[in-house]
């Protein structure tokens, strides 16, 4: 027997980090996934009280206009210059109400167009186009 030094004999100097890296990996994936279903949620016994919610709906304007020009308001036909009034004072109203603008279908987008004009320059900055329903498939 020789003492000498050979390849087969010698003992490793170096550790094998493979096995310690894979098992880095499983806690870090284990932890991953548990820290998001620890609930760190504290129990409070909240007063109670018995409210109401405040909805204050304003009214709203139901503006339409004919075939032949002639606009509605609620209903009653007014010329342009009682149109700008009532414009104003509904814009005047705190909450300001919500104007529902319906027009015939075959009425010019001129005249539309003038409505939306005067309630603009009224004040008033709710406006809602009114539709029917397409029935056809």
């Amino acid at each position: 027997m020789s003492f000498g030094a050979s390849d087969d004999e010698d003992a490793m100097s170096e550790i094998n980090m493979t096995p310690l890296v894979d098992v880095m990996l499983v806690l870090l994936i284990i932890f991953i996934i548990t820290i998001p279903v620890i609930n760190h949620a504290v129990k409070l016994e909240l007063p109670r009280a018995a409210s109401q919610p405040n909805d204050v709906k304003p009214p709203h304007i139901d503006l339409s206009v004919d075939v032949a020009g002639v606009v509605h308001w609620n209903g009653i036909a007014v010329d342009e210059n009682a149109l700008a009034a009532r414009i104003a004072l509904a814009a005047a109203q705190s909450p300001q109400p919500e104007m529902h603008l319906r027009a015939d279908r075959h009425t010019h987008y001129e005249k539309v167009a003038q409505v939306m004009a005067a309630a603009q320059t009224g004040g008033l900055t709710k406006i809602g186009f009114l539709t029917e329903p397409n029935t056809q498939h």
